[in-house]
């Protein structure tokens, strides 16, 4: 496999095997962590709060492996499992995407991982910014690209990530829509399967790492609605501090989870759309974006009253993290 070949791709989907015990996970906390974790003093509260069926954590991301700790408490004492939501760029190489096949991990396929990915396939460098908002906003509203974007990115033909792209039957955004609603569809089956095998599912909503909490983006809700899920919010703090950097080693320190009190379907009765919707899909989101996006409101306000001070939401609401096309890829 080259370089520039992505792992993530639609193949990716029906190759991951969800496991309600997950035996690389249980080997991990029980031969590695335990050992590691030795130095680190690991709070938890409002463990009772969690309700014995499957549900929706929704929890705040300060660094790359704040969910380590909380997965590695819930297997020693209640032993239950998650299935994660990893951004598509955690699945950039063979190794580390093995990995996160075999910890029941779901990759998010987002537009911007896909323009990038597609656009660094093509032409071996990232998308300077004029660039990516060039095809981000023919994307977006279904347009021909207008801007200063290569012919390359637009007229050759290729595979992108699994779908054909042929320029003479249809326009590159098109292409990139059909590929992303294609990728969300068997992301949502994944989620689907997680939480009928008696899986929680984990998720972060603000999409990137940050130390101060950040707006939340709807995905979370269009899952928990579809669902009829129940959602757990958890606030987490001090672990960017254990692991600052990239090292799945830990620091000494103290790492707090604050459990909060579950979200059930009728706490959101008063916004949530009364009508089906498919979720992940331009349509859904057109029409219910405002509903969607109050639901997570909620659930971050939530969080930003179980964190730190220090974690607690910018003045913004803006991520203090990774920006641009590094988001992504």
């Amino acid at each position: 496999m080259s370089d520039t070949t992505p792992v993530l791709d639609l193949d990716l989907y029906e190759r991951i095997r969800l496991r309600s015990k997950p035996p690389v996970q249980r080997l991990i906390a029980d031969w590695y962590l335990r050992f590691d974790y030795r130095k680190l003093d690991l709070r938890v509260e409002g463990l009772e709060r969690i309700p014995p069926r499957p549900v929706v954590y929704a929890m705040n991301h300060t660094d790359n492996f704040n969910y380590w700790p909380f997965q590695y408490y819930l297997h020693r004492e209640r032993e239950r499992y998650t299935a994660t939501w990893v951004k598509g760029k955690n699945w950039e190489d063979v190794a580390t995407a093995t990995f996160m096949r075999l910890t029941n991990n779901i990759p998010i396929a987002s537009r911007g991982y896909l323009i990038t990915r597609d656009f660094i396939d093509v032409m071996g460098r990232r998308p300077e910014p004029e660039e990516y908002r060039a095809l981000r906003n023919a994307v977006d509203e279904d347009r021909p690209v207008v801007g200063p974007v290569p012919d390359a990115v637009l007229e050759r033909p290729r595979a992108m990530m699994g779908r054909p792209f042929d320029p003479s039957r249809e326009r590159w955004p098109s292409a990139l829509r059909a590929l992303l609603a294609e990728m969300n569809r068997r992301f949502v089956r994944l989620n689907e399967q997680a939480h009928w095998m008696g899986l929680d599912i984990l998720v972060f909503p603000q999409g990137t790492r940050s130390v101060r909490l950040s707006r939340g983006h709807i995905g979370l809700a269009e899952l928990v609605l579809h669902l009829g899920a129940t959602l757990v919010p958890v606030g987490c703090s001090g672990c960017d501090l254990v692991y600052p950097g990239r090292s799945m080693r830990s620091k000494p320190g103290t790492v707090t989870y604050r459990i909060g009190e579950p979200m059930y379907p009728d706490d959101f009765a008063d916004v949530a759309p009364r009508e089906p919707f498919e979720p992940f899909t331009p349509e859904a989101e057109n029409r219910h974006r405002e509903a969607f996006q109050e639901v997570v409101d909620r659930v971050m306000e939530r969080i930003d009253g179980l964190v730190d001070e220090r974690h607690r939401y910018t003045a913004d609401l803006e991520s203090d993290g990774t920006t641009g096309t590094d988001r992504f890829v």
